[in-house]
């Protein structure tokens, strides 16, 4: 029986794939596509994942050849700008990053682990019991401790896992295309003597999207009220598209990629049935774009050390109860923030106009951006919000440090993907079997000691004895 089945080789599949090899876990991870995709699905990473991906030694291999890195000036909440200027640490950071080439990266990494990626595997039903999970695919069936759905927002996992996926459907259709414009001094050129500026452009008849993230290659989206088309979307369909909405032809290019999409609002009314467990679009999926990623990932990372920790023995069983209750959670609040920005979006006429002239003037100030940036990041989170020290349930920040072996810092600490008590006082505060001591001095430390959780977050902060359940061998 193998212990963990991953169903879904996307990004959030990869990356649970990875944080299972690091802890020793050899999963195998079906997708039905028999090569990985070439669709630049999404563009980047934004939020707590890209510190993450640090604290695994990942940033340098995703950032290398990125247009962008770093903490943005600004960034949009649904259609009002947010911007940073006014403060001296903006919470987000974003890498610019296409999906391909993040699943490449991710993939290569989850195979360097150990983890088995078989392609052009589809599932076509499964079951469980007491011992294990059954998954049926063509010609074949496999035997599983735990199954994973990280299957995209129709999961078969899902389904077959009796879970509900309660929500709402958007009225409205987005179509949305890249295009080449090698020609071009800058992919704006042909817009600006139509009135067009970057960004969303509201007309009477729905929206329209001008931007770029990537030389010689422009993004046009159109939005408006019908119904997604069926099959494909070809280059004839978008200019009509384009044309109602605009009022007039424009100017595309060569397509790279059209695609359609109708935004849901939906969160799984759970993320665990016994044996089964769900990650990304099959838990969650948001109706204003830039969370997904951030939000699937980390659940992945959430997750990965929990089952780990639980097949080697080092945790109770019980441990696995808390990736729903910490990620469902998660996944509430973006669908409440992503809600209010699709809110924004939709709102037209003198009315809208009027609430985002507000709202442009109210995110202005110091405390409205840290807090709209710390909810883009997802570092408004907290796991088991009343438990003890305020630090508890928190990301770890990346403090720096001098140990016996030189300066480090908390990210690099953190790249082995196991648990560390970090000894900030002096106390001679001893571990056990997994958990790594590491005694350290920084400056204004936030608490005597932190224990670490391999996902980044922490477990304990204070004084004393290390709470018994991190003791085991």
């Amino acid at each position: 029986m193998d212990e963990v089945v991953i169903v879904g080789a996307g990004p959030v599949g990869l990356m649970l794939a990875c944080e299972l090899g690091l802890a020793g876990v050899r999963p195998i991870v079906l997708e039905k596509r028999p090569e990985q995709g070439d669709l630049p699905k999404a563009n980047g990473l934004g939020g707590q994942i890209v510190q993450f991906m640090d604290y695994r030694g990942l940033l340098e291999r995703l950032s290398e050849g990125s247009s962008f890195a770093g903490r943005p000036p600004g960034f949009p909440f649904g259609s009002v700008p947010l911007s940073f200027a006014g403060l001296d640490d903006p919470p987000l950071r974003v890498v610019l990053i296409q999906q391909p080439r993040l699943e490449r990266l991710l993939a290569e990494r989850a195979v360097e682990l150990g983890a088995e990626i078989r392609r052009g595997r589809e599932l076509l039903g499964l079951s469980q019991d007491e011992e294990g999970v059954t998954l049926d695919l063509s010609g074949e069936r496999l035997r599983a401790r735990y199954v994973v759905g990280c299957d995209g927002a129709r999961s078969l996992v899902r389904e077959q896992a009796g879970i509900s996926f309660p929500g709402t459907t958007d009225d409205e259709v987005l179509r949305l295309g890249h295009f080449t414009t090698p020609d071009l001094k800058g992919p704006f050129e042909q817009y600006e003597h139509l009135g067009l500026r970057q960004g969303w452009n509201r007309t009477p008849r729905g929206r329209l999207l001008v931007t770029s993230l990537q030389p010689g290659v422009h993004i046009v989206g159109v939005r408006e009220r019908g119904q997604e088309p069926e099959g494909p979307v070809t280059l004839a369909d978008f200019e009509a598209a384009v044309h109602r909405v605009l009022g007039s032809g424009l100017p595309l290019g060569e397509p790279v990629w059209l695609s359609s999409t109708v935004s849901q609002a939906r969160l799984a009314s759970r993320y665990r049935e016994g044996r089964v467990f769900l990650a990304g679009d099959a838990a969650h999926l948001f109706p204003a774009g830039g969370s997904a990623l951030n939000v699937g990932l980390t659940d992945a990372a959430n997750l990965g050390w929990k089952l780990a920790a639980v097949l080697a023995g080092r945790m109770p069983y019980d441990l696995l109860d808390t990736y729903d209750a910490e990620r469902r959670l998660a996944g509430a609040h973006t669908l409440a923030h992503t809600r209010a920005q699709a809110a924004l979006e939709g709102l037209t006429g003198e009315n809208g106009d009027a609430l985002r002239e507000l709202l442009t003037e109210l995110f202005a100030y110091e405390g409205p951006a840290r807090h709209l940036g710390q909810l883009l990041q997802g570092s408004d989170i907290r796991y088991g919000a009343a438990a003890g020290h305020a630090l508890v349930g928190r990301f770890a920040p990346d403090l720096p440090l001098t140990t016996a072996a030189g300066p480090t810092r908390v990210a690099e600490l953190m790249r082995g993907g196991r648990p560390v008590l970090l000894d900030l006082g002096g106390g001679g505060l001893k571990g056990a079997g997994w958990v790594d001591v590491v005694r350290a001095h920084t400056d204004d430390p936030p608490a005597d000691a932190l224990l670490i959780r391999p996902d980044g977050y922490i477990a304990w902060a204070g004084a004393g004895d290390l709470p018994e359940v991190w003791l085991a061998s």
